[in-house]
């Protein structure tokens, strides 16, 4: 009887824990219900039923894609001994001059980069011997950029292996898919510029609005600017 006593008291417990388990999980969350986040974009083309979560997909997508291929460019460059923009400048450089000469504008054009960054890798590139620098016959402040025969050398060397990786690569893309997303690029990489000068003049804007510490404070966060 003792031992059915204390089986039936143990048997018990475990019910009763369990019950209340049950009835702790079904208990309300406590505090204020979470509030729909804030739309980051307004335009209607953008939206889905109201909601920006497809454009944030989109967004979150090239994020992925470009880190992917930031690591594929990075591979390139090791192939031949270079760092990731030293590689894109020398291939950039290489491509371009078949279009006539090649100068420092046209490269940070063709990369939508700054003429003074571009400078400096090609300033690095000159002193591995991979490309040279001579004035300009008609102006002497323009300076020609032209590959040697061993920068030649060396992206001849890094080509069947980058065509099998581009080909993966961009091996989901038709033809008219591949002109699409050119075109689509381009428009994208113009309208960041005006992207980035919309968002530089709100920063100034604001932090006109603020006290001179938060003025200083709101500064240092910014940091510097980025080259390139």
């Amino acid at each position: 009887m003792a031992k059915s006593a204390a089986r039936s008291t143990s048997i018990g417990k475990s019910v009763t824990s369990k019950s209340v388990g049950k009835e702790i999980s079904k208990k309300p969350a406590t505090g204020r219900p979470a509030s729909r986040a804030a739309l980051t974009v307004s335009r209607p083309e953008l939206l889905v039923d109201g909601s920006d979560a497809q454009f944030r997909r989109l967004v979150h997508s090239l994020f992925g894609f470009l880190v992917r291929h930031q690591t594929l460019r990075e591979g390139h460059a090791a192939v031949i001994g270079l760092a990731g923009i030293e590689y894109t400048t020398l291939i950039s450089i290489r491509h371009l001059s078949a279009q006539g000469d090649v100068h420092v504008r046209a490269v940070a054009d063709h990369l939508h980069l700054s003429g003074a960054f571009v400078t400096t890798v090609t300033n690095k590139l000159e002193t591995k011997g991979l490309i040279t620098k001579t004035s300009h016959t008609g102006d002497r402040r323009r300076i020609s950029l032209v590959v040697t025969p061993h920068g030649a050398e060396l992206l001849e060397r890094l080509a069947p292996t980058q065509a099998q990786v581009n080909d993966v690569q961009f091996g989901c893309l038709g033809t008219r898919e591949f002109h699409q997303l050119l075109d689509m690029v381009q428009r994208l990489v113009d309208s960041s510029d005006r992207a980035i000068a919309l968002q530089r003049y709100l920063a100034d804007t604001n932090v006109k609005q603020l006290s001179p510490e938060a003025q200083s404070i709101a500064v240092a966060k910014r940091g510097k600017p980025r080259k390139g």
